[in-house]
């Protein structure tokens, strides 16, 4: 599958429209190539939750362990600074930080950017292995059993590492007989805002239009993802990192509960 262009929304311009489209999807076998009439909006057929925040309540952990590997490496930096990198790559996140926090540059920010990473897998790896806050959203497994009952695919993208995102699956017990795909921000070119994780979702379930994929997270980067991949329905959750006033300059539909997803795809 190739893609051509694309431009990410922001708040001034949440309706950008959207170069991106997959030319083809050889051997697809759950979505054919159909187009909407005027008036008429694609059904969903395929569902891209994020990870931590949107679907697992982790008590904040990711901002924890950033901000304790700054900190073990460089230099400390404030919690809102911090959150508001949320939902990008890690790797991405922790070098904006440290463009902004410290004066490093050139192959030193490169070796510094890998050091702390390493360091933050190590901290959010052992704290969702022991920590007992962590767990599914209320209403998760209800929402991904729903949305398959009714034929619509459930995805997981994420900017966390494969290494990370299997030991919260695990831990969940979130296997293919719960959702249909994973995909993480180490497995395609580039992450969030970028439409990437989205791209391998729909080429993992066969779904060839992105007017037919849900994006659900609760980031400003997730929403950007979602608008940039053209998606059908793009919307913020609320209880997340991210608060309902910082999400509504978005223009996009805001849930409270995962649950109230369910009627803005056509499942009762």
């Amino acid at each position: 599958m190739r893609w051509s262009s694309q431009r990410f929304c922001t708040t001034s311009d949440i309706s950008c429209t959207i170069e991106a489209r997959p030319s083809q999807t050889p051997g697809s076998t759950r979505g054919t190539k159909k187009k909407a009439t005027d008036g008429e909006r694609m059904s969903i057929r395929l569902t891209v939750f994020d990870v931590a925040g949107t679907t697992v309540f982790e008590d904040d952990a990711v901002i924890d362990a950033i901000g304790a590997a700054l900190s073990a490496h460089v230099v400390a930096v404030p919690r809102p600074a911090i959150r508001a990198v949320m939902g990008m790559p890690k790797p991405v996140a922790i070098r904006e930080l440290l463009n902004s926090y410290t004066d490093l540059g050139g192959s030193e920010i490169d070796e510094c950017v890998r050091d702390i990473h390493s360091t933050f897998v190590e901290f959010v790896i052992e704290r969702y292995r022991i920590d007992p806050m962590i767990r599914a959203v209320a209403g998760a497994d209800e929402v991904f059993r729903r949305l398959r009952a009714a034929g619509i695919a459930v995805a997981l993208d994420t900017g966390f590492s494969r290494q990370v995102l299997d030991v919260l699956l695990q831990r969940l017990r979130w296997d293919r007989t719960v959702v249909d795909a994973t995909i993480t921000s180490d497995e395609v070119d580039e992450g969030r805002p970028h439409p990437h994780l989205i791209h391998r979702a729909m080429q993992l379930t066969g779904i060839v239009e992105p007017a037919e994929v849900a994006k659900i997270g609760d980031t400003p980067a997730d929403i950007q993802e979602g608008c940039a991949a053209g998606c059908g329905l793009v919307v913020g959750v609320t209880y997340g990192t991210h608060s309902r006033a910082e999400l509504e300059p978005f223009n996009v539909p805001l849930i409270d509960r995962l649950v109230d997803l369910l009627p803005l795809v056509g499942v009762s």
